[in-house]
This record gives structure tokens, sequence and C-alpha cells, in this order.
């Protein structure tokens, strides 16, 4: 085991997409660790467009601001080489919410860790079996109540959450449309995925696309995106439509606060609309597994990784998030 940690700390809030002008990785001493604690070291990182909030002042949102200063937090994979806690024995592989570091140092009585199995593709514990998953499923049927026949839109559909929700959408008996940045993304959404129809949003009206491909309305929209995506969407809803609202990547790093234009269409239309954060429902996420883990095990629903490799590199991969250069799951290795 290293002597050193590396560490990401956060200097100062970034503005716009300079993460290497607010981020600095440290040669840090071991973790040492307390009673009931754990140290892990680090396999994967986690790497979610929704933890930009934590990277700004605003106290307002769904999670405080990272102090400056501080480590920077995120989901991680990682193995148990240290323990002081009975319920977690060296050697475990965890979930949680560790640091973007070598090594996490943990408190499993905070919450959000889970012990997880060995299982072919351990990057599945993020994804299909993991929170955007989870985010996938409850989006799509708590909020959006999808049935089958009706037409579903998601946007940012070539990204992790998006991706599942549109599989799920369509393993559900759904028909549905995929909005994407970039003709090669909408192509494989298509051709690898089994979507019905995608958009290109920096290529196509996106609200003139929409009319021509649901001229009876999108019954449920999942949203990623927020901003002016919405605006676009609405004039385009069904009657009595329903929109999920998990992601607002289109504004997390704007100052200015940006809503819809066209809000009274959701008067008119009689739409419900929901925004909902996944660590609500984190209770539930071995019983939404059961419900998925068929689609997964039988290959109608799978994702794509982006995976970068080495704890250095970690923001070259969180910046392809807001960049558009992922696609899928945006990961980080660290060790085999």
């Amino acid at each position: 085991m290293a002597e050193t940690n590396r560490v990401w700390r956060l200097e100062r809030y970034p503005q716009g997409q300079d993460f290497a002008g607010a981020m600095r990785l440290d040669d840090s001493p071991l973790p040492q660790i307390g009673a009931r604690e754990l140290l892990v070291r680090n396999l994967w990182f986690s790497l979610d467009a929704g933890t930009r909030m934590w990277f700004t002042p605003r106290t307002d949102s769904y999670m405080p601001p990272l102090p400056l200063g501080s480590p920077v937090m995120g989901f991680v994979l990682g193995q148990i080489v240290q323990s002081r806690h009975p319920d977690h024995p060296e050697g475990a592989i965890v979930r949680a919410y560790g640091q973007w570091a070598d090594y996490s140092r943990l408190a499993p009585d905070a919450g959000n860790i889970w012990q997880v199995p060995q299982i072919a593709d351990m990057r599945q514990h993020f994804a299909v079996l993991g929170p955007n998953g989870w985010t996938a499923y409850v989006g799509l049927n708590d909020y959006g109540k999808a049935r089958p026949g009706e037409t579903v839109l998601v946007s940012a559909a070539a990204g992790a959450t998006g991706l599942l929700a549109a599989q799920f959408a369509k393993a559900s008996g759904c028909r549905v449309i995929g909005i994407a940045g970039g003709a090669a993304k909408c192509a494989r959404l298509l051709a690898d995925f089994g979507l019905d129809a995608a958009i290109d949003y920096k290529g196509e009206d996106v609200a003139t696309r929409l009319a021509h491909l649901a001229p009876e309305g999108i019954d449920v929209y999942f949203d990623c995106v927020g901003g002016p995506m919405l605006d676009a969407v609405l004039p385009n809803m069904a009657l009595y439509g329903r929109i999920a609202i998990c992601g607002l990547i289109a504004t997390y790093d704007r100052e200015e606060r940006i809503g819809p234009s066209q809000f009274d269409l959701i008067l008119m239309k009689r739409l419900t609309v929901a925004g909902f954060f996944s660590p609500d429902f984190y209770g539930r996420g071995e019983a939404i597994n059961r419900l998925t883990r068929p689609w997964l095990d039988s290959g109608r629903v799978s994702m794509a990784f982006d995976v970068t490799h080495g704890v250095e590199n970690t923001l070259v991969a969180y910046a392809k998030m807001f960049t558009g250069a992922n696609f899928g799951k945006t990961m980080v290795k660290l060790a085999e």
C-alpha cells in the first residue's frame, strides 16, 4: 500500500468549464482512519454532471457547496484495505461517496455506502445497477408514468442516465425519441441502442423536428438538460403529458437562472412537471435492480462506457460531459 495519496482539491469555484484553474492534484499523507471508518483503495471514479453544482457557492441547491480547500467528492468503486467497522471487512468491494483520490476515507455510518458483489462488468454498479439506472427507472415510471404505446422523449440521450431512460422506455413498450449532440451520436442511438428516432440538436431545429416526428405530441419527456431545450419541447407535449426533470446540464455553470419562456403551456396542455433527485430513492436501489437486471443479463439494455485512465486525468474526463465529447457513462479507471 502506498504511503502517499494523490488528492484533487477544490481551490476556487470554477468559471464555466475552467476546472483545471479551480482544482489541483496534491500529494497528501495516506489518511488515518478512526473508529468505525474505512480506508478504500479507489478502483474507479463515476463522473456525474450533477456534481457541477457542488462547485458553486450556491446555497439553495440540492447539495451544499463543497468548501474551498477540501477534497473533491464523487462516487467511487473501491476495495477496503483497512477497516475499523464491523460490517465492512477488508477486501470487500464498495460503491460510495468518496474522494477523487487514490484512497478514500469513508464513514459508513453516515450512509451512501454499499458493498457490491463481483459481476462480469463492475462498471455496471454505477450504470444499469447503480444510481444512473435508478434515476432512469424512477423518472420514467414514478414521475413520467410511461405506459406501453406512448411516445417518450429523452434529452441528453447519449449520456449515462438518458441512455438508460431511453432503453428502459423501449423495453417497456414505448416509442422513444432521443435528443443528442451530433449526427454520429444520433446514428449510434438508432443503430446500437434501438431508439425509434433521434434528433441532432446541433444540426436540427428541435421544435420543428419534434412536430414532424410526434404530430400527436410527446406523452413523457425525460429531461436531463433544462434551459432552451425545455422551451423547444413544451409546444410539442401532448395534452396531459408528463415531464420528469432529473438534470439541468444546460445551466449548471451559469450564474443566470434560465426558465422556460413558454411556461404558460404547462397550464394550456395540463402538463405535470416534477423534479426528482436520486439520493431520495437510494434505498430502493436493490429493488429496482431486481427489475432491471434481467434486461441487462439478456442484452436488452446495455451501456456504453467512456473510460479515461489515471487519477491525474480526472479533469480531462470530467470536462467531456460539458463539451459533448463523451458517449454513455463517463468514468476514470485508477487501478486493475
